[in-house]
């Protein structure tokens, strides 16, 4: 369970339209403006949300260290936030992005660079 969420600021509005998971979270995908690419998937509490929006960082609740995390606040590879949308649902954010170096912590551009289980292309 996400014991670590705090009071926040966030629009009563938009955090009544949310439906979280049992800790608390709803799924960001992470998308690049002007490509379309899927970047990464995170996950958002209501806090981590409201400094989405407050800031234009990607900001994300990390479920490993039990912490917020800025999007490359360590790494350089900054995430300046062009939009959020909710999705129908109320259970995942859409968050387009000008993505600054790869998004993925592997060092790739996106997390989804490398594998590819199936392409129509082919």
């Amino acid at each position: 369970m996400n014991t670590a969420v705090r009071s926040t600021s966030l629009d009563p509005a938009v955090a009544a339209r949310l439906k979280r998971n049992a800790d608390g979270l709803v799924a960001a995908v992470v998308q690049e403006h002007g490509t379309g690419t899927v970047l990464m998937v995170a996950w958002m509490d209501d806090e981590a949300l409201h400094r989405t929006l407050t800031t234009g960082r990607g900001t994300y609740w990390s479920r490993s260290r039990q912490d917020y995390w800025v999007k490359g606040e360590t790494s350089g590879n900054v995430q300046r936030v062009r939009s959020v949308a909710l999705d129908c649902d109320g259970d995942t954010v859409l968050v387009t992005v000008d993505q600054t170096g790869p998004a993925c912590h592997t060092g790739t551009h996106s997390c989804f660079d490398t594998d590819v289980l199936m392409s129509a292309d082919d």
